[in-house]
């Protein structure tokens, strides 16, 4: 007998089984692993990642599509405005140009505007201000329903624009009438909670390690046109990430309509 041969056979054997259970013990330690993170809740994943958040809205069951028309705009809406000229681009679209250039205050700017889109705008009180784009010196804001915004709707929001010296000198308006919730059946759903909407972006990988959640708010997003005039809308959690990028994901199926960043749209303002 070759026991040479013999031993070194015996050898490989060892180091053949040796090598089988190293590669089971990590198999099972990646296994558990797994588990672990599957198990694991989404505030024990974002706590890992050290992604952090403020109070998040009170959780609501069920919300309701809402359905909206383009507002035709008429001469006799015009006659309360004062100390402006305004001039029809369409007839639902209006620019108005200011007598006077009226200067932002250095503090509290979005309590003086919200002020003065009561006062010098046609339904000025069921808009909210949005962002300042720097780069083209304007002020944006969406039109609201039940305090909620309409994002980036084109045919609901103020243009308005600035000089060098930070002064309004004119704006323009367009807006949505006779918003309602949709009461066919089927149209009064079942939300997602907002920890879920942030689940989503979490799992998308959107939200970046050691980022903080700086605000979350339910709103509306356009879903699909009716017509040329009538929109459809669905409720939408707006989520914002380090006060620079927003995300809007559908409450009802958890679909992420868009990124941005934070102030200006995908191309920048509608008008």
């Amino acid at each position: 007998m070759d026991w040479g041969r013999t031993k070194t056979i015996f050898i490989l054997i060892f180091l053949a089984l040796d090598l089988f259970l190293v590669y089971q013990i990590i198999e099972k330690r990646t296994t558990a692993e797994l588990e672990y993170m599957t198990e694991s809740t989404i505030e024990e994943q974002l706590e890992a990642d050290e992604i952090t958040y403020g109070n998040l809205p009170k959780e609501l069951e069920r919300e309701s599509y809402i359905t909206a028309k383009r507002k035709k705009f008429i001469s006799s809406d015009l006659m309360k405005l004062k100390n402006q000229t305004i001039s029809f681009i369409s007839d639902d679209w209006i620019i108005s140009k200011l007598t006077k250039p009226i200067a932002l205050p250095d503090r509290n700017i979005e309590a003086f505007l919200v002020e003065f889109l009561k006062e010098n705008v046609i339904s000025g009180n069921s808009y909210m201000y949005w962002g300042w784009d720097k780069k083209a010196n304007k002020l944006l804001f969406f039109q609201t329903y039940r305090e909620r915004p309409l994002f980036f709707n084109e045919y609901a929001m103020i243009s308005m624009q600035l000089n060098k010296a930070n002064e309004i000198i004119s704006y323009e308006q367009k807006m949505m009438v006779d918003i309602k919730e949709i009461e066919e059946e089927g149209s009064n759903q079942e939300i997602i909670p907002p920890l879920k909407a942030i689940e989503i972006l979490y799992n998308k990988d959107y939200l970046t390690s050691s980022g903080h959640i700086t605000k979350v708010e339910l709103g509306y997003y356009k879903n699909v046109p009716i017509s040329e005039d009538v929109q459809i809308f669905v409720p939408t959690w707006h989520v914002v990430l380090d006060n620079e990028m927003d995300y809007f994901v559908n409450a009802i199926d958890g679909q992420i309509f868009q990124l941005i960043q934070s102030g200006v749209g995908e191309n920048g303002f509608a008008f």
